[in-house]
């Protein structure tokens, strides 16, 4: 399953099958025909739904950044203290791109393939993912629990941990989502010296 919320049963087998050709053939090998017939369907179905199969790619991309959006804040707001906040966020971050780790392939390795205005778009919610790690470094900083020299480097080194889960995760390996978020959340600790 793709992770995206559709509209109608149609719009999500047809996200569905984006997702999955999308990760088969990467976004340029695709043609929507075959997105068509992975989903079922004729080929004018897929424009019936979506102007184009950028269009699929952008509200796979959009949607997939804004639930990491979600998940990040209400992670975060679950926990009390700076040094139980960043595990918490390590852990369910990691977790969550290895158990949705074909969508989270696409949502963070195609979006060159996006559109410019789509693109600004999703850079938007990523520069917010961003900036609500970067607080979460900032305050163990100034509560002086974390020690870290360049809070925004940490930053986007704890994003790229938790993103390249997707790229390497496997359904069939020797780890269970949960287990890689506990190695992550320790790996977060140790990085920011807690």
């Amino acid at each position: 399953m793709s992770q995206v919320t559709a509209d109608s049963p149609t719009q999500a087998r047809l996200l569905d099958a984006a997702v999955a050709s999308f990760a088969a053939r990467g976004f340029h090998g695709t043609t929507t025909r075959d997105i068509a017939a992975a989903a079922g369907l004729s080929p004018a179905a897929v424009y019936v739904h979506h102007r184009s199969k950028e269009d699929l790619l952008h509200l796979i991309s959009s949607r997939g950044h804004e639930r990491t959006l979600r998940l990040v804040r209400d992670t975060v707001a679950a926990v009390d203290g700076p040094v139980d906040r960043l595990a918490a966020f390590a852990r369910t971050f990691a977790a969550h791109h290895a158990r949705h780790h074909t969508t989270a392939r696409i949502v963070n390795y195609e979006l060159a393939a996006l559109s410019e205005p789509h693109r600004a778009e999703v850079a938007a919610v990523r520069r917010t993912i961003e900036a609500e790690v970067r607080a979460l470094v900032e305050d163990g900083v100034r509560a002086g629990v974390f020690d870290v020299p360049d809070p925004r480097m940490t930053t986007l080194a704890l994003l790229s941990l938790g993103i390249d889960v997707s790229r390497w995760y496997d359904d069939d390996g020797a780890l269970t989502h949960e287990e890689v978020g506990e190695h992550y959340a320790a790996l977060a600790l140790r990085m920011v010296g807690a």
